[in-house]
């Protein structure tokens, strides 16, 4: 065995070149989206299962739809036109946001990283209550009574529903 060959490194010749695909290489900017979305997705899907499991039905079902409401109610926002263009505006804004995968605070910080997603969510939200009115909102709210009045306490609004 020669000196040092647990040490050495492999080496390209002139004629060899890298791969182009496969291991090492870095992942496109989109893979890390989709990660990202199927973490979220199997950590809020355990979360309806264990609620399920717990015997909160009510709970589970509240849960499994807030995302696709909340989505709902973002598409229907946007295209209301008693919605300020500012404020369509920052909901595009905060859906790019939301679905870039780079943060101001990385994700993997426990905590703090999901924290400046909330707070930016949180600000967006209480600058579209305060614009378009806590009734647009409401209005547009395709779900359960409940989750409707989560989003509109945590925009900010205090008004009793």
């Amino acid at each position: 065995m020669p000196h040092g060959f647990l040490l050495s490194q492999p080496t390209l010749t002139e004629t060899e070149s890298a791969p182009a695909h496969g291991y090492g290489g870095a992942m496109p900017w989109w893979a890390y989206g989709i990660i990202t979305v199927a973490i979220f997705a199997a950590l809020w899907g355990t979360l309806v299962l264990a609620l399920y499991a717990t015997g909160r039905g009510e709970d589970a079902k509240e849960l499994a739809r807030f995302v696709p409401d909340c989505l709902v109610l973002v598409r229907r926002l946007l295209h209301d036109p008693r919605v300020a263009r500012r404020h369509k505006a920052l909901l595009l804004g905060l859906i790019a946001y939301l679905a870039f995968p780079f943060d101001l605070v990385p994700d993997f910080i426990p905590i703090v990283g999901q924290l400046d997603d909330a707070l930016i969510v949180a600000w967006v939200l209480r600058r579209l209550v305060r614009g378009a009115g806590p009734e647009v909102v409401a209005q547009h709210w395709p779900g359960a009574q409940r989750p409707l009045r989560l989003v509109l306490r945590f925009a900010g609004d205090r008004s009793p529903r």
